[in-house]
């Protein structure tokens, strides 16, 4: 269900301001939309709460640029617990842990539009294609089609590997399943969880593209500390501490990029390109730059802003967005440019 549309949006010189508390926001100028369902519809189960998603933006944007975060939901419910061999360990190693809190603070500095995932990459992976199901986890026999607007078919190395559509099992740790999914739930899952996200991600991006000309999408995330990337004596100050990924150059416009590593390298932020992580469906479906639509993943090393268990936030957290928020800000206003058909875009043809 959704409380509202997507905001509408223009060209503002002064910066509507997102306000947040933890994950909730207050109303003020911001339009506010969820979509989707993470249980099952029963008697008793508000919508509003079970939304699989939820967007906030102020009516007008100061800059074309959308933050999207899929990898934080923690809306477990009961059954899918139920489920798990070792719910804490799964949780702990699927999901981008309190990355979502990052970008509420990014969206309060910035005043940008923020999508979150209240779903848990448990349920679904949202950066993985509804094609890339683990058939050996589904209950009933092999890949058939669905519904006739649909066929699911196949699987590739990811899903086999244990890291597809659903998440069978975890290196190190084995198999998070206690048994098999039902053949209707996953359908369930892609029909109440992926389409909306994807539907509404898609739809904000070409709102967004519309008004300004361009649009940026922001996908991120997080990832377990890194080995470090040369010989130094510190591993701390050698490791990669954030990974941009613009699928090798296809999702986003070059001047983004180096930008986007000028800045990082002018904050002190030791910073990779493309590997390990250079980005997955989500860059995949929805990059356009030849239709204006830039898309780039960030993958933030989880000791930069989680305690020694990477478990819970700590007051590193709003340094860390605040480093951010300058970057969505620099990357914002030259996307801005870009969809202005200004100097900038003319230089870099």
């Amino acid at each position: 269900m959704t409380e509202q549309g997507p905001s509408t949006g223009s060209h503002s010189a002064n910066p509507a301001r997102v306000h947040a508390t933890g994950s909730a926001f207050d109303r003020g100028d911001l339009v506010t939309s969820r979509g989707g369902a993470v249980a099952p519809e029963r008697p008793g189960l508000r919508a509003r709460e079970n939304a699989a998603f939820i967007h906030v933006a102020p009516r007008s944007l100061p800059l074309p640029v959308l933050v999207a975060v899929p990898h934080a939901g923690r809306a477990y419910c009961g059954e899918v617990l139920a489920e798990m061999r070792d719910p804490h360990q799964s949780q702990l190693r699927l999901e981008d842990r309190h990355v979502d809190a990052v970008g509420v603070e990014i969206a309060r500095e910035t005043g940008t539009g923020l999508l979150v995932a209240h779903a848990p990459r448990a349920m679904l992976d949202l950066n993985r294609s509804d094609e890339d199901v683990d058939w050996e986890m589904i209950e009933g026999s092999g890949p058939v089609k669905m519904r006739t607007r649909r066929q699911i078919t196949g699987t590739n190395a990811r899903a086999r590997s244990g890291l597809g559509l659903v998440p069978r099992r975890l290196p190190g740790f084995g198999e998070i399943w206690r048994s098999r999914l039902p053949r209707a739930e996953l359908e369930r899952r892609i029909d109440r969880i992926h389409r909306p996200y994807h539907s509404f991600l898609a739809a904000e991006l070409e709102r967004i593209r519309d008004a300004w000309g361009a649009a940026l999408l922001i996908d991120l995330h997080s990832m377990p500390p890194l080995r470090k990337a040369s010989h130094g004596t510190n591993a701390e100050e050698s490791s990669p501490r954030i990974v941009l990924g613009d699928r090798f150059g296809a999702s986003c416009h070059g001047t983004l990029i180096s930008s986007a590593f000028r800045y990082l390298e002018a904050q002190g932020c030791v910073a990779a390109h493309n590997r390990p992580y250079s980005g997955g469906y989500v860059l995949d479906r929805h990059a356009a730059p030849s239709k204006g639509i830039y898309a780039m993943q960030i993958e933030i090393c989880r000791s930069t802003y989680l305690d020694a268990a990477l478990a819970e936030p700590t007051e590193a957290l709003k340094p860390l967005a605040s480093m951010l928020a300058g970057f969505v800000r620099e990357l914002g206003a030259q996307t801005a440019g870009l969809g202005a058909g200004g100097q900038m875009a003319q230089a870099a043809e």
